[in-house]
């Protein structure tokens, strides 16, 4: 005989007690001000499903005065406990209902109150269907809120790690890493603004796979925009950054093309824009910062006092060259790319082939050459962004 059967009518009518209004015999206010909800709840059924709640519950029993146990549960959403508080009491999961996000924030309360039955679940249910769960279209969390429970899911795994990611050794870089590892790959990160990802991603990089961190940014890594924006301010490379740029792509020679009638048609008239260009044939990375609009003219110069250019053959070896000629900072062409004076002018009608960067003890519109080679260069890729200030 199945005795299996007579668990369904069990669950049913533990479910019906925790509706019940007369036998309740503790409280639980959950949430914050000003979202709280307050539960009626049993003891005894508390105190044998969670042992967090158990340790709470020893200090806070029923007194002889008739005052009902009360406690309270501020880190957790009231929606999310009422999930929680129905599995406690009937033992009943059904995560198809549920979205990633609930799922998600079920998984951190449940951590939280230590049950661990349902987080091995929780944990398995999402390894076997994060593809679909993380790349569902339709649920209501950004993807920088994903990455953020994820994150916060993830520090409590292990009660070690502090919520500091400056503190932590590379061992502790490691484990978390290794508890992430098979949520990192279907969190879209490509999504996320700069100041979304150098605030809630890069103290923790050491987590991301490095190809994941370098392919983010198709030529450039977030070090180098971080490096950029602190260029923009006029800071050195040590000091803390000032303001917070977005990145925007607007233009990338693989996807719109490598024209300059594409460059003007997209980005004419617009403002604070950082060039940048992979040389074709080297790992060498050109680039340079226009704070004033580009335009469409036959030839002609615009002044600048704020504009520079500068390489990159790794992050740690550059070349930073500020205007020094202000009057010919920016070179305008409708038969050029992006152009900087005589320092980096993008020409040539495939792939640019005819781009250069003139010796700047001859031509000095700005401090000093960032090419050691004078000669012509075709462009493997290049990249326009638009800085945004947030």
């Amino acid at each position: 005989m199945d005795d299996n059967k007579f668990l369904t009518k069990l669950s049913q009518n533990l479910l019906e007690i925790l509706v019940d209004e007369e036998y309740y015999d503790i409280t639980i206010e959950v949430g914050n001000d000003p979202y709280v909800k307050v539960f009626r709840a049993h003891m005894v059924i508390l105190n044998y499903r969670s042992p967090y709640l158990r340790r709470i519950l020893s200090t806070n029993k029923k007194k002889n005065d008739g005052i009902l146990a009360h406690i309270k549960l501020p880190n957790i959403l009231p929606e999310t406990f009422q999930i929680i508080l129905r599995y406690i009491y009937g033992g009943r999961l059904s995560l198809e209902e549920y979205d990633v996000s609930d799922i998600i924030k079920i998984l951190i309360a449940a951590n939280e109150l230590i049950l661990q039955e349902i987080i091995t679940h929780l944990q398995s249910f999402l390894i076997e269907n994060k593809k679909n769960c993380i790349r569902h279209e339709n649920f209501q969390m950004s993807d920088v809120q994903v990455w953020e429970y994820v994150l916060k899911w993830g520090i409590s795994q292990n009660p070690e790690l502090s919520s500091d990611p400056s503190s932590y050794s590379k061992d502790d870089f490691n484990t978390l890493k290794n508890t992430l590892q098979q949520c990192i790959p279907f969190i879209r990160f490509y999504n996320l603004t700069s100041k979304e990802f150098l605030n809630k991603v890069y103290p923790y990089k050491k987590v991301i796979p490095k190809e994941l961190l370098d392919n983010l940014f198709k030529i450039i890594t977030f070090q180098h925009a971080e490096l950029i924006s602190k260029w923009i301010d006029k800071l050195e490379i040590t000091d803390d950054i000032k303001n917070s740029y977005e990145f925007k792509l607007i233009l990338r020679g693989s996807r719109d093309g490598f024209s300059p009638h594409k460059f003007h048609e997209i980005c004419d008239n617009r403002s604070h824009t950082i060039s940048i260009i992979k040389v074709q044939g080297s790992n060498e990375i050109l680039g340079g910062y226009n704070p004033i609009e580009w335009k469409s003219i036959d030839h002609g110069y615009s002044s600048t006092y704020d504009s520079f250019i500068f390489s990159f053959k790794s992050i740690e070896n550059y070349i930073l060259s500020r205007v020094k000629k202000e009057t010919s900072a920016i070179f305008h062409s409708s038969y050029c790319g992006p152009s900087f004076g005589s320092g980096l002018v993008l020409c040539g009608t495939k792939f640019y082939n005819h781009s250069y960067c003139r010796n700047m003890n001859k031509y000095p519109n700005y401090e000093k050459s960032i090419r050691e080679i004078h000669g012509y260069f075709s462009v493997e890729e290049y990249e326009v962004f638009q800085i945004i200030k947030d």
